[in-house]
């Protein structure tokens, strides 16, 4: 064959000009789409962030292993299950509250309730410390009202004995006549001895009734601490733990 019917040099050289010749020239408008195309390519594909959800369905089989027949296709995690039997194998023989007995993997087992369980008791409680919190808060108001109520009736008899005592004294100054005076002395010390034992009895049952408040207000006081600490205690308990569990 003759050299100069083939040259791969000059074949080259011919297919790179051609390349060259059907490559148009870039012009702004062409980059700049470009860029936008290339731009919301990349929002498209940027990662979504999941998670995974805490609700697992565990199968119970009629024995140990996954070749063995399912009983029941998924008991939800947090049901109660009765123990009856572990094995080395990895399965736990297990009761359903149905009355289905079988075998489960032991890694799905645990011996306290799920977080969401324990959070759901913790919130229970919290609610109910706060309905007695309020309660104890109207009680000690109650408490509060009646005895403001209590002094300001002792008052009132105190100022009525002492506007008694200054008309029995004017009495005993302007009366002229001793018989007159004498009836009227007998009435009035009648009178004011009658006050001075409703007084007495009065101020007794007043004493009774502000030894009785202050108890039941040391009383209510001491129960509102309590709940504080029970409050102190119980909050940090709402806030779950992270717990990574690994399911088979």
């Amino acid at each position: 064959m003759n050299s100069t019917l083939y040259d791969p040099a000059s074949m080259t050289k011919l297919r790179l000009k051609s390349l060259f010749q059907g490559i148009k020239p870039v012009t702004p408008l062409r980059l700049i789409t470009c860029i936008i195309v290339l731009m919301v390519a990349a929002t498209s594909t940027h990662a979504k962030t999941v998670y995974v959800d805490d609700t697992l369905y565990a199968p119970i089989r009629s024995g140990e292993g996954t070749q063995y027949r399912i009983l029941h296709s998924g008991v939800r995690s947090g049901t109660s299950l009765e123990l009856l039997e572990t094995s080395e194998s990895g399965y736990s023989r297990v009761r359903t509250p149905d009355g289905i007995e079988g075998w489960m993997v032991s890694r799905y087992l645990t011996d306290t309730p799920i977080a969401r369980q324990r959070l759901e008791a913790t919130n229970r409680q919290l609610e109910q410390a706060r309905n007695e919190l309020n309660n104890l808060r109207t009680q000690l108001e109650e408490v509060t009202t009646e005895r403001n109520e209590l002094r300001s009736s002792e008052e009132s008899l105190e100022a009525r004995a002492g506007r008694l005592s200054e008309e029995l004294r004017n009495i005993k100054e302007v009366a002229s006549d001793s018989i007159n005076l004498n009836r009227r002395n007998s009435e009035l010390r009648e009178e004011n001895q009658k006050l001075r034992n409703d007084l007495e009895v009065l101020t007794a049952e007043k004493e009774r009734l502000e030894a009785k408040k202050e108890s039941d207000f040391m009383l209510l006081g001491a129960a509102l601490v309590l709940l504080g600490v029970i409050l102190a205690l119980v909050i940090p308990l709402l806030k779950p733990s992270r717990k990574t569990d690994n399911w088979a």
